[in-house]
């Protein structure tokens, strides 16, 4: 089986892969201070609860937006199950031709989410949006081509940045409010947060959708995807596990 590891800057996202089947999925928060051994202790628990076995995995791959967790979860693939995973990054072939100024600087995972999305939701265009820590917009042009996308603050990001500048505005949940109009401060601050991101979503996908010069399928990711996705039908599919899948398919083009 294969181990594919996905580290976040909130999340770390990990899947066990048996061929094309996606046999099992873990979620941890990201956390710089936490040891090899920490990880590795709690991954095992995770894969045993599931009735799988460490000695299942034979194959790993991961990406990693955190440089200081590279060498972390290299050990605790090392430590744990015996594997040396490949670190998908400059110089991974991954079939994609990245046509950003500095292609380089294009983080792996949004390599892989392109490939993933072009695999499992082509043919191109297709536009991916992550909504996570931060909201990633990628896009991928009629002959598969990756150009590039826009970036902008999470969600979480941009609230906790709210309450923390206005003193009188605390934390509510993440959830529909019944109106756009909130009544009072909970449901005021639900209608911006989730009605605003849905605006930010549509306002961006409109202009690159326009700049492909092409109908582009919309495919959503990241753990704020789905609730925006319900208000909007400009995300065509959402898909949690998209950069999960797209490290199976560049690991399989990296394998021998």
């Amino acid at each position: 089986m294969l181990l594919a590891i996905d580290v976040g800057n909130t999340n770390v996202t990990l899947g066990m892969f048996e061929g094309d089947s996606l046999r099992a999925t873990w979620r941890l928060a990201t956390d710089i201070d936490r040891l090899a051994d920490e990880y590795g202790s709690l991954i095992l628990g995770l894969v045993q609860h599931s009735g799988l076995s460490p000695s299942d995995v034979k194959e790993s791959a991961m990406t990693c937006v955190v440089p200081e967790l590279e060498p972390v979860f290299k050990t605790v693939c090392e430590r744990y199950f015996g594997v040396t995973p490949l670190e998908v990054g400059v110089g991974t072939r991954t079939g994609l031709k990245v046509l950003y100024d500095t292609p380089r600087d294009v983080g792996a995972d949004r390599v892989v989410d392109a490939i993933a999305a072009i695999r499992n939701y082509g043919p191109p265009p297709l536009i991916v949006v992550d909504i996570g820590t931060a909201t990633v917009f990628d896009a991928v042009n009629a002959e598969g081509e990756y150009l590039g996308g826009a970036i902008a603050p999470g969600p979480g990001i941009a609230f906790e940045a709210l309450i923390r500048r206005a003193a009188k505005l605390y934390r509510v949940e993440f959830q529909r409010p019944e109106f756009a109009i909130g009544r009072n401060t909970v449901a005021a601050l639900q209608s911006g947060l989730i009605f605003g991101y849905v605006g930010l979503v549509e306002g961006i996908v409109a202009r690159i959708k326009g700049e492909l010069g092409g109908e582009a399928r919309v495919i959503g990711t990241g753990g704020y995807a789905a609730t925006i996705a319900r208000e909007t039908n400009i995300i065509d599919a959402v898909d949690a596990d998209l950069t999960l899948k797209g490290l199976r398919i560049v690991f399989d083009m990296n394998r021998s």
